[in-house]
């Protein structure tokens, strides 16, 4: 069958296209994506702004089209953590319902880790044995490890990169002070939950998604995309140490010329370079593998999962 998957990022709206299939990877047919950057249309109550709204309002209306366009038989809508932490996040979806006819999902923050734990334990099988995945996100930083299809632990912490780079980089390059409190203020936020997952046993294999990770990975010198998705690319951690000086150092416009660096995530690049190292460090983790697959293959593979169960 054909599906549209269709996420609400804190940065980005992205509409995937799929044919899926139960026992089988699904295969991409179209995607359409727009940057949205809602985690920057909150106004000082943490409300999305009527700006931010209108933005999304326009691409899931747009997003719909092309699904129908491209003869999608169901599409499935979700929100992430721009939304879900906006304090009008009620309002906001009935506006988009109204005009546009789409049931946008919030997910939970454990929700979204599971989800892509489970297209990361997917793409690389059993042979990954205890299988440990980190996910930074513009708004939210997600892990989950367990040695099954479902994590044991999974949970998200509010550093997302682009939260980050709103609070501490919107007037530039902070102070060293800052960026020592910066630094400091990541590792306790991780650090105080990071019991849960190391009482289960050391990682078989650590893993990373997402832009985020993926930009970091280019830029420490893992493969580019046009190598195609079979390449192993890593993130090494002493890499990214000798690295991560010299990027605090960077303009956003020497950042967006950086390989696999867009333009419009330059400014997000430094925050997330420090919650990377801090996981690393923290998960004594020498270094991460990039898996393709994250959040919207997970939400995929669910809901091929549940369609077989009721077949």
């Amino acid at each position: 069958m054909r599906l549209g998957v269709l996420d609400i990022g804190s940065n980005t709206g992205h509409l995937l296209v799929v044919d899926a299939h139960g026992g089988a990877a699904p295969s991409p047919a179209s995607s359409y994506k727009e940057p949205l950057r809602l985690a920057e249309h909150l106004d000082s109550d943490g409300a999305i702004t009527e700006a931010g709204i209108a933005a999304l309002t326009n691409f899931v209306g747009d997003a719909l089209e092309l699904a129908e366009d491209k003869g999608c038989e169901e599409i499935y809508g979700f929100a992430t953590s721009a939304v879900r932490d906006a304090v009008n996040a009620d309002a906001v979806l009935e506006h988009v319902l109204a005009n546009t006819g789409a049931r946008i999902a919030v997910l939970s923050g454990e929700d979204e880790a599971r989800l892509t734990f489970l297209a990361v334990r997917r793409w690389f099988g059993w042979s990954s044995g205890r299988l440990g995945v980190f996910d930074i996100g513009g708004g939210s930083l997600e892990i989950a490890a367990g040695s099954a299809e479902a994590p044991d632990v999974a949970w998200s912490l509010p550093l997302g990169a682009g939260r980050l780079a709103r609070t501490w980089f919107a007037q530039g390059r902070p102070d060293e002070d800052a960026l020592r409190e910066l630094r400091r203020s990541i590792r306790a936020d991780i650090a105080r939950q990071a019991g849960s997952l190391l009482r289960g046993g050391p990682l078989d294999h650590a893993v990373a998604t997402s832009k985020t990770f993926r930009s970091l990975g280019r830029i420490c010198g893992s493969a580019p995309s046009s190598e195609g998705l079979y390449v192993r690319r890593m993130l090494q951690a002493d890499v990214l140490e000798s690295w991560l000086p010299k990027l605090v150092e960077m303009s956003r416009e020497e950042i967006s010329a950086l390989p696999g660096v867009s333009p419009d995530r330059a400014h997000q690049v430094v925050a997330g370079a420090f919650v990377a190292s801090a996981v690393l460090d923290i998960f004594d983790i020498s270094e991460l593998e990039i898996c393709p697959w994250a959040l919207r293959e997970g939400i995929i593979l669910d809901r091929l999962d549940k369609l077989s169960v009721l077949g």
